[in-house]
């Protein structure tokens, strides 16, 4: 069995390779926080993010113990403040000594989104910025070998960013899986049907290249058991090591049956 670390930094070196053959291209985005924000890609322009997490799983998860996940999201902006983007996760899951298979490796469930930024935060204005955003994700991962949900997911979400400070921004989500459910893996809600998530991330600028935040994350369905929720939380940042690409890193620590126990995730976020 491949040891994780040297899974996870193999997955990043890849991620550095897309880099690399891009080309020349500011740095936008939320990576590596699961809460989104209301900004979109330009016009005519592309926005790439590479992220790779290693989780150690809950106790529940048995046989399976840890899951790596690597993600690859592109997104376009088609217009002025609406953003179209494609997002396919490759996932290896770790099971147990005995457990046949003791690992499997493929691609998770593909997801398809657009995003309307409908209205921009203004100076000496008091509202925030807000966008909603619908992803349709697709159930392209392989049921039979753990990868995916087998399902249809219709998820709506909303965001509401606002600048506390000319460095610290505030940003909350709120959304609706209408259908599916919310599976990555062995991680997520199985509970097929009504889910609803909220998220929110507190960030500031440090300097003209670090910027460092925390958010907490949740979920739970209409007809849920006791401890079947999701609940996580994360400190982590992004480091701009040059004009046009950042490095993202962050920690997650989380808590009922949907949630990984403990995981590091690394990755790069790119414009161009």
């Amino acid at each position: 069995m491949l040891p994780p670390p040297k899974l996870l930094f193999r997955s990043l070196a890849l991620g550095f390779l897309c880099f690399f053959c891009l080309g020349d291209f500011t740095v936008r985005g939320q990576q590596p926080f699961v809460t989104d924000d209301a900004d979109t890609t330009p016009k005519g322009k592309f926005h790439f993010e590479f992220s790779n997490e290693f989780d150690w799983l809950q106790r529940s998860a048995f046989p399976s113990l840890t899951q790596n996940t690597s993600d690859f999201e592109i997104d376009y902006g088609l217009l002025e403040d609406v953003e179209i983007g494609v997002a396919a996760p490759v996932l290896t899951i770790f099971n147990a000594r005995g457990t046949t298979p003791e690992r499997v490796t493929g691609m998770g469930d593909m997801n398809l989104s657009l995003k309307y930024n409908f209205l921009k935060e203004r100076e000496k204005s008091r509202l925030p910025a807000f966008a909603v955003i619908v992803n349709l994700e697709l159930p392209t991962g392989d049921t039979e070998r753990g990868l995916g949900s087998g399902l249809t997911d219709v998820y709506i979400n909303g965001v509401v960013q606002k600048s506390l400070t000319t460095r610290t921004k505030l940003r909350l989500n709120t959304g609706v899986l209408f259908s599916g459910n919310a599976t990555t893996g062995a991680i997520g809600l199985r509970t097929r049907g009504l889910v609803i998530t909220s998220a929110g991330s507190l960030v500031r600028q440090f300097n003209a290249k670090l910027q460092l935040g925390a958010e907490l994350a949740g979920a739970f369905a209409r007809n849920a058991q006791l401890g079947k929720g999701q609940l996580q939380g994360m400190f982590g940042g992004n480091y701009q090591f040059r004009s046009n690409a950042g490095f993202d890193f962050g920690f997650v620590a989380g808590k009922y049956d949907a949630s990984p126990r403990v995981g590091i995730q690394l990755g790069v976020s790119i414009d161009f």
